[in-house]
């Protein structure tokens, strides 16, 4: 049996890997005051139709339906679904966490601000290739009820400070801001891009084609060279913001240049999900990193529209997301990558069977004075123990023989040094502890 094309299976490195990223997010996060929140992998498909939108390739293409039996009969029959059975894996965090803040009523007119991090699986049926499955992994933060730019400028602060904590250096990164405008200036630009992919139809790939008449800002995103260059040449949103969006987005600026966090603003950073308003940024490697066209360590933006649309008052919100497979290459490119297992305080050796008993009883109580101990499983000869002792970084060998056990006493081994010391059983933990 084979895992699934386009996932992979999470252990040893991969999976230490993993947990010392959601450490060290809790950690950063945590000092902003975000708590963790954990929704379901799945979630009623509207929810994803509603906050991600309809007309993207996520939800069009790419989104994974989640049926039982008897829902899928019923969509095999013709028969529609009710709500509450139409239901869809997640592939993304943002929606999900929105409406469990408007369900639990996290987010209200006069309330704090709502400061949410999840990390877990997300789900998307798209062409694997490198640093992008099916099944990948994400970690994010979600700030609900801010509205001011100081907002924008310390979500971003925030997840530079996360990278650089797993060890990425600052030059290594690049970090691309844009504002996408809101309701106001928005859909005039919306237009005059559509009108632009019109006229230079005859250049652009179908799909940029496509795009045109359901999300015509999409183009930006296109993969394809040649429409990359010929989008190039399309109408700018700097030109058309608001005086409200424009003053926003400069403030932004003015707290990063405040705190010494520098960047590149890209007209054509776009984010391909409909909820985006205004401020929208992503962190990028560069090239040094290896990670080729999929660059992206991490993004996000504004969504002040989202709450309302899952059915909340209306309420501001910002946040982000950043992947784990990818984060993990730039980390192996630059050696940042700890993945080594725990080292052994304490292994357990036994020279025959006799001494089995005690032995267990011995590393049970290490394991209960907080050591990390472990004995054989295998009925291996003493020798073989203390091989595995070395393999497994113990500190000390725990040796229980027949007139050891006799006396009362075991023999603790340094495993550097080979130096030997005869203890009381009794006293064992408590020796190794103290040393």
């Amino acid at each position: 049996m084979q895992a699934p094309k386009g996932t992979e299976d999470l252990f040893g490195e991969g999976a230490r890997a993993w947990d010392a990223m959601q450490q060290t997010a809790r950690e950063v996060f945590g000092r902003y005051g975000y708590e963790m929140a954990e929704t379901p992998t799945f979630e009623m498909r509207e929810v994803f139709e509603r906050g991600i939108g309809e007309a993207t390739d996520v939800v069009s293409k790419e989104m994974f339906r989640a049926l039982s039996g008897d829902a899928f009969e019923k969509v095999a029959a013709g028969t529609p679904l009710k709500s509450a059975q139409d239901l869809a894996l997640r592939p993304e965090g943002t929606a999900g966490i929105v409406r469990c803040a408007v369900q639990n009523g996290l987010v209200t007119p006069d309330g704090p601000v709502a400061k949410l991090m999840y990390a877990g699986p997300m789900f998307r049926g798209e062409r694997p290739q490198k640093g992008r499955l099916r099944q990948f992994h994400q970690i994010g933060a979600e700030c609900l009820g801010a509205a001011e730019p100081t907002a924008d400028a310390e979500m971003i602060v925030m997840l530079i400070e996360f990278f650089e904590a797993m060890g990425i250096p600052r030059d290594a990164m690049r970090l691309l801001i844009n504002s996408m405008g809101d309701d106001a200036c928005r859909p005039a630009y919306r237009e005059t891009v559509r009108a632009y992919i019109h006229e230079h139809s005859d250049e652009l790939c179908e799909e940029c084609n496509r795009r045109a008449d359901i999300n015509p800002l999409r183009a930006f995103d296109c993969k394809n060279d040649r429409c990359a260059e010929v989008m190039e040449g399309a109408p700018k949103i700097s030109d058309a913001l608001c005086d409200d969006c424009r003053e926003h987005y400069e403030a932004v600026k003015r707290y990063l240049d405040l705190v010494g966090i520098g960047y590149v603003e890209d007209p054509r950073l776009v984010r391909g999900l409909d909820y985006y308003t205004r401020t929208v940024f992503e962190v990028q490697a560069t090239d040094a990193l290896g990670l080729g066209a999929q660059n992206a360590l991490g993004g996000g933006g504004r969504y002040d529209k989202l709450v309302e649309v899952m059915g909340g008052r209306p309420a501001p919100g910002i946040g982000f997301a950043l992947g784990f497979e990818r984060t993990r290459i730039a980390l192996e490119a630059i050696g940042a990558l700890s993945g080594a297992a725990r080292p052994l305080d304490a292994f357990v050796a036994t020279v025959d069977p006799s001494c089995d008993d005690a032995g267990f009883a011995i590393v049970q109580a290490l394991r209960a004075a907080g050591l990390a101990a472990d004995i054989d499983h295998q009925g291996r000869s003493l020798k073989s123990q203390f091989k595995q002792a070395n393999n497994r970084g113990a500190r000390v060998a725990v040796v229980v023989g027949p007139d050891e056990l006799a006396a009362g006493t075991c023999t603790v081994r340094d495993m550097q040094t080979h130096d030997e010391r005869t203890v009381p059983i009794a006293d064992v933990a408590t020796a190794i502890v103290s040393e």
